[in-house]
C-alpha cells in the first residue's frame, strides 16, 4: 500500500509563498530589462511609467497563474490574494526606502493577479501534480 504524501500547494503559507515569490522574481527581472532598455535605447526616462504598468502586471499575472495552476481551484481568489501579498511587499519596501506606493498600484496588482490566476485555473494540469 502507498504511503498517501501532502502536496505543498495544500499548505497555506507555501501555497501562497511560491507564486508571490516568484512574482517578486519576475517583477524584479523585467524592471531590469527595461531599465537596461531605457538606458541604453531610449536614453532617457519618458516611458517609466508604461514599463512600471508592465513589470508590476507581468509580476502578478505570473503570481496568480502559478498559484491558480498548482492549487487548481478558487483561482479568482488565490490570485487576489496573491496581488495583495504582492503590494504589501512592495508598500513595505517601499516605505523602508520612502517611496511610498499608491492605491493604483495595488488595483492594477489585484486584477493582474486574478486575471492569473482564473487563467491557471483553467489551464492544463500539470504531470508532476498529486
Amino acid at each position: 500500500m502507498r504511503r498517501h504524501r501532502q502536496s505543498l500547494w495544500t499548505n497555506t503559507f507555501f501555497s501562497f509563498a511560491v507564486p508571490v515569490s516568484a512574482g517578486i522574481a519576475c517583477i524584479l527581472l523585467c524592471s531590469v530589462i527595461f531599465s537596461v532598455l531605457a538606458f541604453f535605447v531610449f536614453g532617457n526616462m519618458m516611458f517609466a511609467d508604461i514599463f512600471t504598468i508592465l513589470s508590476l502586471s507581468a509580476g502578478g499575472v505570473s503570481s496568480g497563474w502559478i498559484c491558480g495552476k498548482y492549487r487548481r481551484h478558487r483561482g479568482l481568489i488565490d490570485g487576489i490574494i496573491c496581488g495583495c501579498a504582492l503590494y504589501a511587499i512592495i508598500f513595505v519596501t517601499g516605505d523602508i526606502f520612502g517611496e511610498i506606493a499608491d492605491i493604483r498600484k495595488l488595483l492594477l496588482l489585484v486584477v493582474a493577479g486574478a486575471i492569473g490566476g482564473i487563467s491557471g485555473v483553467n489551464s492544463k494540469r500539470p504531470k508532476n501534480l498529486m
